[in-house]
């Protein structure tokens, strides 16, 4: 299975991250989001991250680096503005991680998909038909709903839209599926 996510904030310890997301401390969000990862995913399954992993300074890295060893699966990792290089050099030592990329091209199903970490217009819906372009999937704007702009084919994968979970892409491509099926009824 492929699942997708991004924006974990891993030891982010401003209110402004952890409170919105129904937490009281950035303690309860690492634990909650670290279970529902591990309750979701096989070892066997790939996992794309699109950025913004953990943050805090050195002394809480390892920790952090501790919280991404513990995902199951292999990890996909897209860089994103908080991914500096002292922790980008520190996940490419973790045993899951299989590939690091500043953004990630990923034929799956007749669907094609760019993901990375910020939004990107990656084309446009001239037919009824997700296949005809390139669909965006993206973090780092913390939204709380799955589309950019009600656009079908820019879809956030951040744990705020998700409720702290990962997704899966079948999952992904069924929600465009009906926002496209939405969009084209309202013409």
């Amino acid at each position: 299975m492929i699942w997708v996510s991004s924006d974990l904030h891993f030891n982010h310890d401003r209110e402004f991250i952890y409170v919105p997301r129904g937490f009281k401390t950035v303690g309860e969000m690492n634990e909650t989001i670290l279970k529902n990862f591990k309750d979701d995913i096989s070892s066997d399954d790939e996992v794309y991250l699109l950025g913004d992993l953990m943050l805090g300074g050195p002394d809480r890295m390892e920790q952090g680096l501790e919280f991404l060893r513990e995902i199951p699966g292999r990890l996909h990792l897209v860089r994103g503005n908080h991914d500096t290089k002292l922790r980008w050099a520190n996940y490419a030592k973790l045993p899951n991680v299989v590939e690091l990329k500043n953004a990630i091209y990923l034929d799956y199903h007749k669907y094609h998909f760019y993901m990375s970490h910020y939004v990107s217009l990656t084309g446009n819906l001239e037919k009824e038909s997700l296949h005809q372009c390139t669909i965006n999937l993206y973090g780092h704007t913390h939204q709380m709903t799955n589309f950019y702009r009600d656009i079908p084919f820019l879809y956030h994968v951040g744990v705020d839209s998700h409720n702290c979970h990962p997704i899966t892409l079948d999952s992904a491509i069924e929600e465009m599926r009906l926002k496209v099926k939405e969009c084209y009824d309202q013409l």
